[in-house]
């Protein structure tokens, strides 16, 4: 049987994609090494950060907003809340990355915004105890996504629509034909007029070109008891994220009754996807114990769980979205770099583009050619 898109790796984007495709009513057979949503990837640990005013870039921000209107569409399609709306603050020096990036993004896009001082913030939401030097640019539209719940939706709702998944299913190799790629996995082989890879931390694997300019890193997700649970409800506490020092940041969420759950964006260790380690250590929870009494001391209460998860970066922390550099029948998606989750459901749009029209979006900050490999 020749299927229209074969789709390696079934987490966030290849989920989404997944369901775009099918929707539009191709021919899809997706492939996962393990049954999504799992623990083994990027997408796990109850909870994600969408946000709008995007420091990183502003080519985000059409993206992101895109994101948003498909989250709402699934959540209406599947009556299940997939997205909690809490405001989002960016702290860190006026002048640092964060904040004078998530300023960009709102001036040149116009979104709503307040820039706080060290005050405001202290005042407004008295969980967070910002240093006086700092300030922060306050989005009302940030909030929570749920991404065991976005990425079974997303599969649920590509199955009704006739994909046919495939789980716990190795891929082995694949090749490009004149008129179709092959896959071959410890299964069996299929045949599809395109292949899109979205394998994560698993990309190098499946594509080896990339592993010069991709690394994994362990990144660690905590909760802890509040001291005082009253300070970080939904309702008093935004999903933030802090510059503490210059490209050293943490973020965190309020307590949505499994404890405040808090993370360092980046400084993991390099590691693999298959020599991770997985058991949260004492130093993991020590080194955050520290931020947490200079920041948020009323959270700094009991730890209750760990969990590790995986970012794939690329060397500038953009994400790759661009054809095979040696056929258009083959489209990268991923790494996304620690911040991609909140894109997925608009990133698998995006894909279902690539392999079947004309995308809407800029991609050209996502392109190989950046690295050379165009």
């Amino acid at each position: 049987m020749l299927h229209d898109v074969a789709i390696l790796g079934l987490g966030a984007m290849g989920s989404a994609a997944a369901y775009h495709l099918a929707r539009r009513g191709a021919k899809v057979i997706g492939i996962d090494q393990f049954e999504p949503p799992h623990t083994q990837g990027s997408s796990h640990g109850e909870t994600r950060v969408i946000r709008e005013a995007y420091f990183e870039h502003p080519v985000y921000v059409p993206l992101v907003q895109r994101a948003y209107e498909l989250w709402s569409d699934l959540e209406k399609q599947t009556a299940e809340e997939l997205y909690v709306k809490t405001g989002g603050l960016m702290i860190g020096d006026r002048a640092g990355m964060v904040v004078a990036g998530s300023v960009r993004s709102a001036r040149e896009h116009r979104l709503p915004h307040e820039v706080l001082d060290c005050e405001q913030i202290r005042q407004r939401f008295p969980g967070l105890k910002p240093e006086p030097h700092m300030c922060g640019v306050l989005e009302p539209r940030a909030g929570i996504l749920f991404p065991e719940r976005c990425v079974s939706a997303h599969l649920a709702l590509a199955k009704k629509s006739g994909a046919i998944l495939k789980n716990h299913e190795r891929v082995r190799s694949w090749q490009m034909e004149k008129k179709r790629v092959l896959v071959q996995t410890d299964r069996g082989e299929y045949a599809a007029g395109r292949l899109i890879v979205t394998a994560g931390p698993w990309v190098a694997k499946v594509i080896p070109r990339l592993a010069s300019v991709l690394t994994i890193e362990r990144q660690v997700l905590l909760w802890f008891e509040a001291l005082d649970k009253a300070l970080f409800t939904p309702e008093r506490f935004p999903i933030h994220l802090c510059e503490y020092e210059p490209d050293k940041m943490f973020y965190g969420f309020p307590d949505l009754g499994t404890g405040v759950k808090v993370a360092f964006h980046h400084q993991g260790e390099l590691t693999d996807a298959e020599s991770v380690n997985r058991t949260v250590t004492n130093g993991d929870i020590e080194s955050m114990r520290q931020l947490l009494e200079r920041y948020l001391p009323q959270a700094n209460g009991e730890f209750l769980r760990g969990t590790v998860c995986l970012y794939t970066n690329t060397v500038d922390s953009h994400f790759i979205l661009d054809f095979h550099p040696e056929s258009e029948r083959v489209i990268l998606a991923s790494p996304c770099s620690g911040h991609g989750f909140k894109f997925a459901s608009a990133i698998g749009e995006v894909l279902a583009d690539l392999a079947t029209a004309v995308v809407r979006f800029d991609l050209s900050l996502f392109q190989l050619g950046r690295f050379g490999m165009g």
